[in-house]
């Protein structure tokens, strides 16, 4: 447990007195966002904010994770090194942050909004994702448990499992499954990043309550001594992802004091695509790949709101639904101001979190 504690201050710490150092090195180059020229006429004072700031916030969570495990076992003989499930969604969240600092850079070189081009991007995240899925599979433990599983999962795996269809292809199934809960979170925090701290602020509720679900996890671990054998969890590395799930939680509070309106950095697509593909990795090392849909209710929401602007705007020629699309920017255009925005989305997102953590608790009760 301590070493969630020490994990959650190392990433505070990093991201909050790393993160004006990198600022400064983005503003010496003039490395800044570029703004749509379409969007509410107030980001335009935006122009030329420095960008690419998620790389902070992958830097501070490898480090904070390394230096934790590192303390951790110079101080403790029951302490553990890194585990394949943390160095799993590490590697998800670096490889996705690795397009996304493509595509800024991209941005930057042609001094416009758009950067890689969407087929470039999702080679990009195809690549990673299949990578992060196939080894997923790998690296059994003691006890034969791999970091996931080809069952789909809820607040804990289903009976509806890909082995059914043998096991080559419950690996393939598993693969296309995996990709698709990658893709859909990295391009929905990739959305919502679209206001001062919202994207950031929003994606530290999720992970908190990954802290949360991953120690309760581990303290009704089918292995430990407290655990209920009938509702009992075979979640592997349960510690190790609250540890990084604090890590990346601190990180982002950290980057927030700066990133708060009004920003003083952007995350970019480096920072959202990689938060995406860090959620994307807890919902499926965690075992709880369809409860993600609840716990990130502002990202579905959001993203949502895209879906139907481009589909209605398609089938009536041009009519849409929302004065502009994603659904944050709908209500500045109604007059509200960014702050409130981004406070009531936080506050939709935190009703999100609540509610998925409630339905994570009541299964464990009821099946008591």
């Amino acid at each position: 447990m301590i070493a969630v504690v020490i994990g959650a201050a190392l990433g505070l710490l990093i991201t909050l007195l790393g993160t004006p150092l990198f600022m400064n090195f983005l503003v010496k180059r003039g490395y800044g966002q570029f703004i749509r020229e379409d969007g509410p006429t107030t980001h335009h004072v935006k122009r030329g904010t420095p960008t690419m700031g998620g790389a902070v916030i992958i830097l501070a969570s490898v480090l904070a994770y390394g230096i934790t495990h590192a303390v951790m076992l110079l101080t403790s003989q029951a302490a553990t090194g890194p585990t394949a499930s943390g160095m799993l969604v590490l590697l998800l969240m670096a490889g996705m942050g690795l397009v996304g600092f493509f595509d800024d850079a991209a941005k930057i070189t042609k001094k416009q909004s758009l950067g890689l081009s969407p087929w470039a991007k999702i080679i990009g995240q195809g690549a990673v994702g299949i990578l992060f899925a196939a080894l997923a599979l790998q690296f059994p433990n003691s006890e034969g448990l791999t970091p996931a599983s080809t069952a789909i999962s809820f607040v804990r795996e289903t009976a509806l499992d890909f082995a059914v269809f043998g096991t080559i292809a419950a690996g393939i199934l598993f693969v296309i499954w995996a990709n698709l809960i990658n893709t859909a979170t990295t391009n929905a925090v990739n959305l919502v990043d679209g206001l001062d701290g919202l994207a950031a602020g929003a994606t530290a509720m999720v992970t908190g309550a990954y802290v949360i679900i991953s120690i309760w996890q581990y303290n009704q671990s089918c292995g430990g001594v407290r655990a209920v054998e009938a509702v009992c969890y075979t979640v592997r590395d349960p510690m190790d992802m609250a540890t990084l799930a604090a890590i990346i939680t601190g990180a982002l509070i950290g980057f927030l004091w700066w990133n708060t309106t009004p920003a003083k950095i952007f995350m970019g697509d480096t920072g959202s695509l990689a938060l995406g593909g860090a959620l994307a990795g807890f919902a499926i090392l965690s075992h709880t790949q369809l409860l993600l849909v609840i716990l990130a209710g502002l990202f579905v929401i959001v993203t949502c709101s895209v879906i139907i602007q481009v589909g209605y705007f398609k089938l009536t020629k041009g009519k849409r639904v929302f004065l502009m699309t994603p659904l944050h920017h709908h209500f500045e255009l109604k007059g509200w101001s960014q702050v409130t925005v981004v406070v009531r989305f936080w506050i939709i997102g935190a009703l999100a979190v609540g509610m998925g953590l409630a339905i994570f608790y009541g299964e464990w009760v009821l099946t008591q």
